[in-house]
C-alpha cells in the first residue's frame, strides 16, 4: 500500500527559490530556473512562466506550504498573487546553488572583462587588449565580481581598479565627436571646447559657424554637453560619431 504523502506538502524539482523573511517567519516561493531575473528586469510579464506553483512556502524543497495565519500576520493579507508578486518576488532573495552561484560569476566576469576590453586600448599602441589579458589583469588586481549588479556598472569599477592597481598599462579608448554652433558662440567658447579634447582633428571656422571634430575622454561628454546647454541656448551640438576611437594602422 502506497504511502499517502501529506495534504500540506508538494515535491518540487529543478527549481529556483526566492525567499523572504518577514514576521519572523521565512517564507519561500517556487519559480523556473533563469525566470525571477527575466520578470525583476520585465523581459517576462506572465506570471504563470516565473512559477512553478502558485503557493507561499515555509521550505520549498521539504514541499511545506505557509499557513493562512501566518501570511496574514507577516503581509496583512492571505492573497497569494498579491504576496507572491508585489512582496515576495519584488523583494525577496533569489538562492542560488553553489555550481550554479559559480558559473553565473563566472559568466558576469567574462561579461565585464569583454566590456573592458571595448572601452579601453594600450595608451602605447591606442589598440584594444585581448579579453584573456583582461581577465588576467582582473586577477592581479584583485577584482571581484558582485552577484545581483550588472556588468557595465562593474566595468567602471573594474577600469578605475585596473589602473591602478594592476601593472598593465590601461586607459579609456577616446571617443570622436562632433561639435557645431554659430560662428559668434564659437568666438566665446572655442578655447572652452578645446580643453575637453585630448587632440583636435578638425577646426573649420566659417562666417556663419564653428565646426569641429575632437577625440575626447568619455567623461568629457557631460562636460561639453552641459557647456552647449548653458552657452549655445540650443544653438549648438554636439554628435558623437564612433564610440572607441582607436589609432590607425
Amino acid at each position: 500500500m502506497p504511502i499517502q504523502q501529506p495534504s500540506n506538502q508538494i515535491k518540487l524539482t529543478n527549481v529556483s527559490i526566492v525567499r523572504l523573511k518577514k514576521g519572523g517567519k521565512r517564507f519561500e516561493i517556487a519559480c523556473y530556473k533563469n525566470k525571477v531575473q527575466e520578470w525583476r528586469s520585465g523581459v517576462e510579464t506572465d506570471i504563470d512562466d516565473v512559477l512553478q506553483i502558485a503557493n507561499v512556502f515555509i521550505n520549498v524543497s521539504k514541499g511545506e506550504l505557509a499557513k493562512s495565519q501566518d501570511l496574514q500576520k507577516a503581509f496583512s493579507t492571505t492573497d497569494t498573487n498579491t504576496i507572491v508578486k508585489e512582496v515576495i518576488l519584488k523583494k525577496g532573495e533569489l538562492q542560488v546553488g553553489e555550481k550554479e552561484r559559480e558559473h553565473d560569476l563566472t559568466s558576469i566576469r567574462r561579461e565585464i572583462a569583454t566590456l573592458v576590453s571595448e572601452k579601453c586600448v594600450d595608451p602605447a599602441t591606442q589598440r584594444p587588449y585581448p579579453v584573456g589579458i583582461i581577465e588576467k589583469a582582473m586577477t592581479e588586481a584583485g577584482f571581484s565580481v558582485r552577484p545581483g549588479k550588472n556588468a557595465k556598472s562593474q566595468a567602471s569599477e573594474c577600469i578605475k581598479l585596473l589602473q591602478t592597481e594592476s601593472k598593465l598599462p590601461i586607459q579609456r579608448a577616446r571617443m570622436r565627436v562632433r561639435i557645431v554652433m554659430p560662428a559668434a558662440d564659437a568666438e566665446r567658447l572655442r578655447v572652452r571646447v578645446a580643453e575637453s579634447a585630448d587632440s583636435v582633428e578638425r577646426d573649420n571656422l566659417g562666417t556663419e559657424e564653428w565646426e569641429t571634430v575632437m577625440l575626447i575622454d568619455p567623461g568629457q561628454i557631460r562636460v561639453l554637453n552641459e557647456l552647449l546647454q548653458k552657452e549655445c541656448k540650443g544653438r549648438g551640438r554636439l554628435e558623437t560619431l564612433s564610440f572607441s576611437a582607436t589609432a590607425s594602422s
